[in-house]
């Protein structure tokens, strides 16, 4: 069962356990420094379909696929399914599940939403609602461009502290048994509005939620950054990753030797022209997937949190000047 810590924060007395888990990636990710990471690197973002938003559902269903497969198990031995994306009601997401017949939680917690996924559905595999469940996310360039900024062939300039949407999709299989990497607990994030309102700098709106979030479960567990070999965020950036480091120093909390950011490592920024890196649940979850679950399974790391962050704005509230409200969803991976 889980065990309370402190509000928002429980610890699994024993941990559920990664079965699967599989990271598909467009080209442009593909190019960059972790594309050897990927199960899978789709050159063509349409994916074979006609519009994006079908592809971003083609990219959700190849990546359940492939950590099924290296689970062992089929889409019926899944009880439980949550999944989330960026397009308008997580279309992306009830899409690729209507495919799959499986039972579906469809989530929205913008870029935290991997992290807000493996908690959930860990815990429903904790207390037996399933014996194995899954989380998935997925987000795409052409699509959020769509929704959030600009038509692709206005051709806007972007400014300097933007991200670029990763076109990426992760999947991670949960059970109560096998396994040797576990989720050994989380913490639920709070929203944290600091009054930023542009679009184009989420990585300074949400780096106090993470900052929040990660310093409430290093109190609640009576832990200190020294105990993780990573402390795992989302993606906040170049912008927002020493902007977090900062906030937690002030607050005599040090993570600059163990912090890591998907959005920061999945470009190259020298070569790639995406200004401050990535974004998208897509990014948070292909990175992991690909590069941080790999090295906890071979034993490389035996401690991460991951610390997904997402900027909980829309196109709507934005347009009626609304700031950016953010939240941070952490997961802490153990390798046994």
């Amino acid at each position: 069962m889980a065990e309370f810590l402190a509000r928002g924060a429980f610890r699994m007395e024993t941990p559920v356990k990664i079965k699967g888990f599989a990271a598909v990636a467009g080209e442009k990710e593909g190019q960059g420094p972790l594309g050897q990471c990927f199960d899978r690197v789709v050159a063509n973002s349409h994916f074979g379909m006609d519009t994006w938003e079908q592809a971003e559902s083609r990219f959700q269903l190849e990546a359940v696929r492939l950590a099924l497969d290296k689970a062992g198990l089929t889409r019926d031995d899944i009880g439980v399914i949550c999944a989330g994306d960026l397009i308008n009601q997580c279309i992306g997401s009830a899409y690729s599940m209507r495919e799959l017949a499986v039972p579906f939680l469809g989530l929205y917690g913008a870029c935290s939403t991997m992290a807000e996924g493996l908690l959930i559905a860990s815990v429903m595999a904790n207390c037996g609602i399933a014996e194995h469940t899954a989380a998935v996310t997925s987000s795409h360039f052409s699509t959020a461009e769509r929704q959030f900024r600009f038509p692709l062939s206005y051709g806007g300039q972007r400014t300097p502290t933007a991200q670029w949407t990763c076109t990426a999709s992760g999947a991670v299989i949960l059970s109560r048994e096998g396994g040797t990497v576990g989720v050994a607990g989380g913490c639920i994030g709070r929203i944290a509005d600091l009054s930023v309102s542009d679009i184009n700098n989420m990585g300074s709106a949400m780096a106090p939620a993470a900052a929040d979030t990660i310093q409430r479960y290093l109190a609640a567990t009576g832990t200190s950054p020294a105990d993780y070999d990573f402390i795992v965020t989302g993606d906040l950036g170049l912008v927002g990753s020493p902007l977090l480091v900062d906030i937690l120093l002030k607050q005599g909390i040090d993570i600059s030797a163990q912090h890591r950011d998907c959005g920061a490592m999945i470009f190259d920024p020298d070569t790639q022209d995406t200004h401050c890196g990535g974004s998208g649940c897509g990014c948070g979850a292909s990175v992991l997937c690909g590069h941080f679950l790999p090295m906890l399974e071979k034993g490389e790391v035996r401690n991460i949190l991951f610390a997904a962050t997402g900027a909980l704005m829309s196109p709507m509230s934005l347009q009626q000047g609304e700031t950016i409200p953010a939240i941070s969803h952490l997961v802490h991976l153990r390798k046994d």
